[in-house]
């Protein structure tokens, strides 16, 4: 299976390494804004083809799928030429930044018949991996999820410290994997959801703190706290409070209430969750079938995102 990727950035860098660990796939072409630097991740990788031209990159015959790691904006125009030229499409978090937007790329895929993912690696981190399944076997009842996204992104910089071309977003973005998170293991969308926002930055035009709370129908709830103007360590651990102890994911990493470090070496293939992500997709493209984080199952989240912001617009006046 041969794949080609969009974008050079961290989450570019993320699904190469991540599918060079995964056996009968390979990387034939990568294409993103600038040649330097698009040429210098496709030498770096042994990717054989490089472009900055995205329609040349997805309609090669030596590509079967596409994984789009571009700017959010772009993400559903290029979902759907993805679609429209017969690829399978695997879409970085978020899908799209409009509840519109992302029910178009479902009604894409139910005509297609093609495999198309939204990135909700936080399903896949061998963590979040062994409480879901937890869950699922009854050794665990979700109480409440405790949640923070923090950065220190005043300037618009990326992950690795470089300029952004683009905006980022507390909502549409980093509140989407926490939405989508409960939503996955509380097995329902929430019936009641409230979202406050801090003051909108006067340049970058975003609001640079958000809190959301969401309570699910079996009496779960989850309290997320998210700012760009955090002075320390970035990251985005959940605590998980549970009826049968408190556990703490971080990423790949699993910790008890009082940071006891718990095994998570047989919950799947890898330890590496953008592996575990790019696996299924791979795996879902040869079974023919939905994935898991399917376009059609991550709408729940957008729903749910769209519903805060209607709330957030709402209380602006």
């Amino acid at each position: 299976m041969k794949f080609c990727i969009v974008g050079n950035g961290a989450m570019g860098v993320a699904h190469l390494k991540a599918l060079r660990n995964i056996e009968g796939v390979e990387v034939t072409a990568i294409q993103s804004r600038t040649a330097e630097g698009t040429e210098k991740t496709a030498k770096e990788y042994n990717v054989p083809f490089w472009t900055t031209d995205f329609e040349v990159a997805i309609t090669r015959k030596d590509v079967d799928a596409v994984i789009l790691t571009s700017p959010t904006q772009m993400h559903h125009d290029q979902a759907a030429a993805c679609m429209k030229a017969g690829k399978h499409v695997l879409i970085e978090i978020p899908m799209t930044d409009s509840l519109k937007d992302a029910e178009d790329l479902v009604r894409m895929q139910k005509q297609t018949g093609l495999t198309a993912m939204a990135g909700h690696v936080r399903r896949f981190n061998p963590g979040h991996q062994w409480i879901h399944q937890g869950i699922q076997a009854g050794r665990l009842q979700l109480q409440q999820i405790q949640a923070h996204t923090y950065f220190f992104r005043r300037k618009n910089m990326n992950a690795l410290g470089a300029p952004r071309s683009w905006v980022d977003h507390l909502l549409w973005h980093h509140a989407c994997h926490t939405v989508d998170m409960f939503i996955y293991q509380s097995g329902d969308v929430p019936e009641q959801i409230y979202g406050v926002e801090g003051p909108h930055h006067p340049e970058l035009g975003i609001a640079m703190d958000l809190a959301v709370i969401m309570k699910a129908k079996n009496g779960a709830v989850c309290t997320l706290s998210t700012s760009f103007n955090n002075d320390g360590p970035i990251g985005s651990p959940y605590r998980y409070i549970c009826d049968n102890g408190t556990y703490i994911a971080f990423y790949d990493d699993l910790t008890n209430g009082h940071g006891e470090k718990i095994d998570t070496s047989k919950v799947d293939v890898s330890q590496n969750g953008f592996e575990n992500q790019d696996r299924e997709f791979i795996k879902a493209i040869r079974e023919n079938r939905q994935p898991n984080s399917s376009v059609e199952d991550a709408l729940r989240a957008m729903q749910t995102l769209d519903k805060v912001e209607q709330q957030l617009i709402k209380n602006r006046h």
